[in-house]
């Protein structure tokens, strides 16, 4: 129990000063160099979780050090109530690299999920149709954890103990037939939300084959398309967007975590006959594109489309993953299947993934967990062979230690038979 200071009857708290949302795993990382964290007694972690896909270039990386530190000396905040330099540069320079035509600035994924969702509710409402305000998303999805968000995700573990939700949104199973969605679109559907891989329903990626289904769908019943890009945009699976490996364009797309490199950033793009419906006052942040965020915005987007980066990276995710396939084949009891696209890449285990993501941390190497019994592996886009090498030892491993209390396991059921 934590004694309330601030009460003079000396009762004590039932929560810690920091309120008790996430189950930590007990290590406070106090440095970060390239693809490594250091805890405060200096053990070093190999990092391929990327602060859940936020640190793309990795920590601290030179170039992004170097612009924080140099517009901190400038000019901090001023409001979107006036001309920011840098947001107008860094949406041009998206503008040129995507099917967008404008964009709004925001602090989070979860932000630039909720503008996508107003745009669409305005686009209609402009056009005279507000009754078309339903939007179709799929299970297994994550969107956020705003009230619109987890909403449109509708999964219990998400929506529990926080009703009533918002209404506006149908849920459909993750089809592998795609064509299948279009029998859910009724005259009230506005539009269809979908990411290109699914981070926290288990690594799914969707083909381009059915990113062209949903998109033949959507033209074809006058609706919106929208691809959330929070964390397998900017450059994660070898493209600065995931959607970019097929010939299919959004309406309207958001992102964010590696958008910043570390730094709270997102965005929300659109095509010009979408984005003319927010005009002034229609939406707002305090914070989102401010001079600091989009210095370190920039510097991230420099990296990223410098000559061979993303070439890089389509390197690096062939060799990650031939890599782990061939662990799987050594360890069946243990790995089920590998997927994924990129540095994107997921293990759908067959041992409980708390187990797997402790015992690898136990290694010094900082994996994710997520739905479908499945680790993700989200390294740093910066990673070398080396690197890769190091994260496949440290991963057998952990394998190694499964499988022998897999073993132990079954024959302690023998031996008790």
């Amino acid at each position: 129990m934590i004694k309330n200071s601030k009460n003079d009857n000396t009762e004590e708290s039932l929560v810690p000063p920091v309120l008790p949302t996430y189950a930590r795993a007990n290590v406070a990382f106090v440095r970060g160099e390239g693809v490594y964290a250091y805890d405060r007694e200096g053990n070093r972690y190999l990092d391929f979780g990327s602060g859940i896909g936020v640190n793309n270039l990795g920590y601290c990386h030179p170039a992004l050090v170097a612009a924080l530190t140099d517009q901190a000396s400038k000019i901090w905040h001023t409001s979107n109530l006036y001309r920011i330099e840098g947001q107008e540069r860094l949406a041009e320079r998206l503008v040129t690299e995507s099917f967008a035509d404008s964009m709004f600035f925001t602090n989070s994924g979860a932000e630039a999920l909720e503008c996508a969702i107003k745009m669409t509710r305005k686009y209609f409402y402009d056009k005279g149709e507000a009754d078309r305000n339903r939007i179709i998303t799929f299970e297994g999805c994550f969107h956020g954890r705003t009230i619109a968000t987890i909403s449109a995700a509708g999964s219990e573990k998400l929506v529990k103990g926080f009703g009533p939700l918002l209404d506006g949104f149908d849920h459909l199973p993750f089809y592998k037939d795609m064509n299948k969605v279009e029998k859910a679109v009724t005259e009230e559907t506005a539009a269809i939300l979908i990411e290109p891989v699914q981070g926290e329903g288990g690594i799914r990626p969707v083909s381009p084959e059915n990113l062209q289904k949903l998109r033949d769908i959507a033209d074809k019943h006058g609706l919106l398309l929208i691809f959330d890009e929070v964390q397998c945009g900017m450059g994660r699976t070898g493209k600065l967007f995931a959607h970019q490996w097929s010939d299919v364009t959004p309406d309207i797309l958001a992102t964010a975590k590696g958008i910043g490199g570390g730094f709270p950033l997102g965005a929300c793009l659109a095509r010009d006959h979408v984005a003319q419906c927010m005009t002034a006052g229609s939406h707002g942040s305090t914070y989102g594109g401010n001079p600091l965020a989009m210095a370190v915005g920039n510097a991230v987007l420099d990296v990223l489309l410098a000559e061979g980066f993303l070439e890089h990276v389509d390197s690096m995710s062939y060799e990650l993953r031939k890599s782990l396939v061939k662990l799987g084949a050594t360890y069946p009891d243990v790995i089920e299947l590998v997927r994924g696209m990129g540095l994107m890449l997921g293990l759908k285990l067959k041992v409980p993934v708390p187990d797997f993501v402790a015992e690898a941390l136990n290694n010094k190497l900082m994996v994710i967990g997520a739905a479908d019994n499945t680790v993700r592996l989200l390294p740093p886009l910066i990673i070398t062979e080396e690197h890769i090498e190091e994260a496949l030892a440290k991963l057998e491993k952990t394998c190694q230690t499964l499988n022998k209390a897999l073993a132990a396991a079954r024959q302690a059921t023998e031996t008790e038979d």
